[in-house]
């Protein structure tokens, strides 16, 4: 992993980069106003193209609708003409627009795409103006009628197919408005003014249903904007924790690498001086020719003692770190090791005028796992108590069934407790609470971390509770398949049986 770490990672970079690009374009589009974004105005007119290639066969129909209509009034040649030129004016459009959407969004030119369909709507506009012009020589009462009806479908088809292009709009409906107007002019129909005037209204308003469908879609694209600049962030941060995991394992192999280099280099001569140094404490070869040198001798082996002390603790926080270290799992009494690690810390005890109370449930069966582990366990909890509690104070050791089926032990002191705030601290490697730093005691800040750690190796769980001014209690819990199931009491004659059950017993 450490020599992959070294060289550029060249998926990772261009990956990193897209995202990049990808949330600049984003954030550039939340931050333009209107339609003035370059990417704004290309998916606007893209969405203008797929709105005329759907509608193509709906306004074809409509087309054959009306000139069917306007055959009744005028010879069938020149409506099948003007169906002809609606026909080719939808075609243009549609070939326009199926042209287009061939286009990579980098490539186009918004500006002159906008001048073209422009162009196209005006087109078709002043085609189907020519229906009125048409319709101009019938003498029916009821064609102006007709021609209104042409002009407010006309004008409800291009709102809604053209909304994503306001100029759009309004180049395609002002030709057939003016043939209206001309109509009106030319037959001196005046009498239907307040019905131009109702249908000019009508106009208006789809106007305005355009440009709020306008607005609408220029919120879309807002929102669509908003999500992908979400999307790509989270994709960055994602790229950014990968990144940070891949130098956090790296580091951690490194840290590995060391410790397991390093470990026998410092015991090799940390062994020498301890040897050394003990010989020439007990005067060997001979008293010292001075007395300090053997109190400086004194201090030299309970020096090296310390940091082989320290040192095997940041081997054993690393091994367990690691999940490297192999439990030599035998059955062992938990009330045993709990007993004897108290009879191994009295003397301690008695010096600060402290009294360890024990609390065993009787007859607790044997545990299946690492006994020195446990050991281990039980007399780091056991001396960190003794340490922080004030002389006089009071030490309970309980150890009994859980209700599940499994075994506990506990050891809590009426001593002045941690607060809340720094039990994240002295549970994390090297962390030392205020208490222990204001009575400057030695410790490496490991104790804790590392029995954590071999609790969660036998699959069990490790609790801390405090309060300040009344106490600390550690409580580690062991699973009930690490409880060995005690065999039933046979009678002479009677056969072993096939299966044994595990006998449980309540909770204390």
């Amino acid at each position: 992993m450490i020599e992959r770490g070294r060289g550029a990672i060249t998926g990772n970079t261009a990956d990193r980069r897209r995202v990049a690009a990808e949330i600049k374009l984003s954030r550039e589009k939340l931050t333009s106003t209107g339609s003035g974004h370059r990417a704004y105005d290309v998916e606007l007119l893209r969405m203008f193209a797929k709105s005329h290639k759907v509608a193509a066969p709906g306004v074809i129909i409509m087309a054959l609708t009306i000139a069917a209509l306007s055959s009744l009034w005028v010879p069938t040649s020149n409506a099948l003409i003007w169906l002809s030129l609606v026909i080719l004016g939808i075609a243009l459009t549609y070939a326009l627009s199926a042209r287009f959407l061939t286009i990579a969004p980098a490539n186009v030119d918004p500006k002159l795409w906008r001048r073209i369909f422009v162009f196209g709507e005006t087109l078709q506009g002043m085609i189907w103006g020519l229906v009125i012009f048409m319709l101009i020589p019938v003498q029916d009462p009821n064609i102006f009628t007709f021609a209104l009806f042409v002009l407010l479908l006309l004008a409800a088809m291009t709102s809604m197919i053209a909304a994503t292009i306001p100029a759009a709009v309004y180049c395609g409906l002002a030709p057939v408005s003016l043939a209206v107007i001309a109509f009106m002019a030319i037959r001196h129909n005046y009498q239907a003014l307040p019905l131009v005037t109702l249908a000019a209204g009508a106009q208006l308003y789809f106007v305005v249903l355009a440009n709020r469908l306008y607005r609408s879609s220029i919120d879309t694209l807002s929102f669509q904007a908003e999500k992908d600049a979400l999307i790509g962030e989270l994709e960055q941060s994602k790229a950014n924790s990968d990144e940070a995991r891949r130098r956090a394992e790296e580091a951690s192999l490194a840290k590995s690498r060391f410790l397991a280099t390093m470990s026998h280099e410092l015991r090799t001569p940390l062994n020498a001086i301890l040897g050394f140094s003990e010989v020439m404490k007990s005067e060997l070869f001979g008293a010292h020719a001075i007395d300090a040198y053997k109190e400086y001798s004194a201090d030299i082996h309970s020096s090296g003692q310390h940091l082989l002390a320290l040192i095997n603790e940041i081997l054993d926080l690393s091994r367990v770190e690691a999940g490297r270290m192999d439990l030599k799992e035998e059955a062992f009494s938990l009330a045993h090791v709990v007993e004897d690690c108290h009879h191994l810390l009295a003397l301690r005890a008695s010096k600060r005028n402290i009294i360890i109370t024990e609390s065993i449930e009787p007859g607790l069966p044997k545990l299946w796992a690492d006994e020195r582990a446990i050991r281990q366990v039980t007399l780091n909890l056991l001396s960190n108590a003794i340490k922080f509690t004030q002389q006089g104070g009071i030490i309970t050791i309980k150890a009994g069934w859980t209700q599940v089926g499994g075994q506990y032990f506990s050891v809590r002191d009426n001593g002045p407790g941690i607060p809340e705030s720094e039990i994240p601290t002295i549970m994390s490697p090297f962390g030392r609470g205020a208490m222990a730093l204001k009575q400057a005691d030695e410790g490496s800040g490991l104790g804790l971390p590392i029995v954590k750690g071999l609790v969660e190796l036998h699959g069990g769980s490790f609790t801390l509770r405090s309060k300040v001014r009344e106490g600390t209690e550690v409580i580690v819990v062991l699973p009930a398949e690490r409880v060995m199931s005690p065999l039933p009491q046979l009678h002479p004659g009677l056969p072993v049986p096939a299966v044994v059950q595990r006998a449980t017993r309540p909770a204390a």
